[in-house]
């Protein structure tokens, strides 16, 4: 099971993710979404397409574009 944490608080965990370039990716259904906020950054990858962003927040902590 992969597990993702900040600041001491679960954010995310499953059996269900992808490791890609060295990074985990979880299912929408794997995050606990109070734990995220909308960002309004974007990026784009020639072949992953375009990517949208999230602020991790914990306990009046952020990290913004952090997902």
């Amino acid at each position: 099971m992969a597990t993702a944490t900040w600041n001491g608080t679960v954010i995310a965990e499953s059996d269900k993710y992808e490791i890609v370039e060295g990074n985990v990716y979880f299912p929408p259904e794997a995050i606990k979404k109070e734990y995220f906020k909308d960002s309004s950054t974007h990026t784009v990858c020639s072949w992953k397409g375009e990517a949208s962003y999230y602020t991790v927040e914990v306990d009046g902590k952020a990290n913004s574009d952090a997902a």
